[in-house]
């Protein structure tokens, strides 16, 4: 399997008390080393890129892990792991947990992870608040930095008006993506778009971009409550193997990963069962899916 854009997953849990953030797992893959420091960890509001999330309500892109305020850069360089998003998970008001995403850099790599925002007290518009873009190159930067999206146009507003994510497998002409010139000179062709979770009224997008030599992941879910908001249900997968997936009533999925993906939706909490991590979408607070990543 080739190498994925996103290398290292860990997720943070409120304590008992709700006074910290304690490390409730992750998917670490082969970076032992970053793994051995950072199950002991704790942060509190506002500490290291976890608690920077917590106290801000609202996703985090550190597009360069050394000389900030991440507390296990020397680790993290020793895996080549060199920029992280953090995602607080909200449910209701109450935080229920932060996601860490982390990518590295090497010359193989072409991808952007991109955080967009719309604040309705400013504008109509979502625009971009940071990204990270390894060796793309300038000028899909550029294009990216002077872009802007109305709800319902290109990757980003879909995945803002759908309120739940939105994945396109290739991201050539016709599929919506408004960038798709830019993005095929370097190399990136799929697309994959995810409301965040806040609780002050902005709209958040995670966006990531990744090419064939690096995907995102070896296999992608959504997941959704059925017709009658019951048991969730697959309504999208795609495996980088098999291509398109079939729904859950139409394919045999592990009950095991079935029932991690029913806890995740239930609890508002990730859950991993290597080598997938499910993860509940909650824009404004409310659980309206559940990703599947599959590494």
């Amino acid at each position: 399997m080739p190498e994925t854009f996103i290398r290292v997953i860990e997720y943070w849990v409120p304590s008992e008390d709700g006074s910290l953030l304690e490390f409730g797992g992750g998917l670490f893959g082969s970076a032992k080393r970053f793994f051995a420091a950072t199950q002991k960890l704790i942060f509190g509001r506002g500490e290291g890129l976890p608690g920077q999330a917590w106290e801000t309500g609202h996703p985090i892109v550190l597009n360069d892990l050394e000389g900030s305020y991440f507390r296990r850069a020397t680790a993290a360089r020793a895996e080549g792991l060199t920029s992280g998003i953090a995602l607080p998970i909200f449910k209701g008001e109450a935080l229920s947990a932060v996601v860490v995403i982390f990518c590295g850099d090497d010359a193989d790599h072409a991808g952007a992870i991109e955080l967009w925002c719309n604040d309705p007290k400013e504008s109509k518009d979502m625009s971009l608040v940071d990204g990270y873009y390894g060796t793309t190159g300038d000028t899909f930067e550029f294009i990216s930095r002077s872009t802007s999206f109305r709800r319902g146009n290109g990757l980003p507003g879909m995945a803002w008006q759908n309120q739940t994510p939105v994945f396109l497998e290739d991201l050539g002409k016709g599929s919506g993506f408004l960038r798709a010139d830019g993005a095929i000179k370097v190399g990136i062709n799929r697309g994959f778009a995810v409301p965040c979770s806040t609780i002050d009224g902005t709209h958040y997008v995670m966006a990531f971009l990744s090419a064939l030599a690096t995907p995102i992941a070896n296999q992608v879910e959504i997941w959704s409550p059925d017709a009658h908001g019951g048991a969730p249900v697959r309504s999208f997968g795609f495996s980088e193997i098999d291509g398109r997936l079939p729904g859950a009533e139409a394919a045999s999925v592990p009950a095991g990963q079935i029932a991690a993906i029913a806890q995740a939706f239930a609890t508002g909490t990730p859950v991993v069962l290597e080598p997938m991590i499910a993860i509940p979408i909650a824009p404004q607070g409310r659980i309206t899916a559940v990703m599947a990543l599959h590494f």
